[in-house]
């Protein structure tokens, strides 16, 4: 490489993981998932099937990316490559913050994607936005409702954008805009939000604090039971942040999430392999959430019994 060419950034120079300082939500967040033993069940028990339906197209597995953004700072057309990974496993693929020409060449990869934008402060750029993911054939729409403050209390920016907050009617707008293509929310951790969200005809949540983004934020997976009693099937849940193993996936498709995403645990498969090494990933971590399965009597996803799931 020549001296002058920037250095390809570590996963963690990008994504920097805990911080472990007091009231660290990740670290709060591991600890909790840690602290969920697993009930093993072998009598009757059979190979199990990692088959999911979601929003009528069928995947090989619940295991997907999480909504990352900026990967090209550490491999070139990262956002693509992640893509690719995904497609090649027969995993959904989620996609963050981008420009639109980003997301075309995302859903060229042939990934079924789901692109979660950011709560615009411009109405127009937000439904500009959601237009263009729909002419692009996504698989979902959703938006980060989590961004809209910043670490002051105020309405922040993200790279020189304006961000803000959203009000059940803004939601409501934005699902009649997305029309026939699924709408979500990514950032609900209250029952209060997927109540007003299921109002707003909202078609799926997203159980995440964004990595930490508010210290002493519940762990998705204490609230995940809650909310999806509350929901009864209406709409999927899905889980992201501090996810590592099948074994996590697995307590989190066992207390309710209809998918399970992970994105710092995938990043070092791309540096290394690219896409091809994000499907070796999600394929070894869908190995272990069927062992998991198997040794449960879980035959499918939908006959998992949340009673297997044990807290210390």
């Amino acid at each position: 490489m020549d001296e002058d060419t920037p250095r390809p950034k570590k996963p963690s120079e990008i994504f920097p993981m805990t911080q472990n300082r007091p009231g660290d939500a990740n670290r709060i967040t591991r600890e909790y998932l840690d602290s969920l033993l697993i009930e093993l069940r072998y009598l009757d028990a059979v190979v199990p099937s990692t088959t999911l339906t979601l929003y009528g197209e069928t995947f090989a597995t619940p295991v997907m990316t999480a909504a990352l953004s900026h990967l090209e700072r550490m491999v070139p057309n990262g956002m693509a490559e992640l893509a690719r990974g995904a497609a090649k496993a027969g995993a959904v693929h989620w996609v963050g913050f981008g420009d639109e020409a980003e997301l075309e060449a995302i859903v060229a990869t042939g990934a079924r994607t789901i692109v979660i934008l950011k709560p615009y402060a411009d109405e127009e750029v937000a439904l500009r936005r959601i237009a263009h993911a729909k002419s692009c054939g996504v698989l979902g729409i959703g938006m980060d409702v989590d961004h809209s403050f910043n670490q002051r209390g105020q309405l922040g920016e993200v790279l020189g954008v304006k961000m803000g907050s959203k009000t059940q009617a803004d939601i409501r707008r934005y699902v009649q805009a997305a029309g026939d293509v699924p709408f979500l929310l990514k950032g609900t951790l209250s029952l209060q939000d997927a109540s007003k969200g299921l109002e707003a005809g909202v078609r799926g949540f997203v159980l995440s604090h964004h990595h930490g983004i508010q210290d002493y934020a519940v762990p998705p997976l204490l609230v995940l039971p809650e909310i999806a009693a509350a929901v009864g099937g209406r709409v999927p849940l899905f889980v992201d942040g501090c996810l590592q193993t099948g074994v996590d996936a697995f307590k989190a498709l066992a207390l309710g999430a209809t998918g399970a995403s992970f994105g710092r645990g995938l990043l070092d498969d791309l540096a290394e392999a690219g896409g091809d090494g994000v499907a070796r990933r999600i394929g070894a971590l869908t190995d272990v959430l069927a062992s998991c399965m198997g040794r449960t009597c879980s035959p499918d996803l939908a006959h998992i019994d949340p009673k297997v799931i044990r807290r210390i």
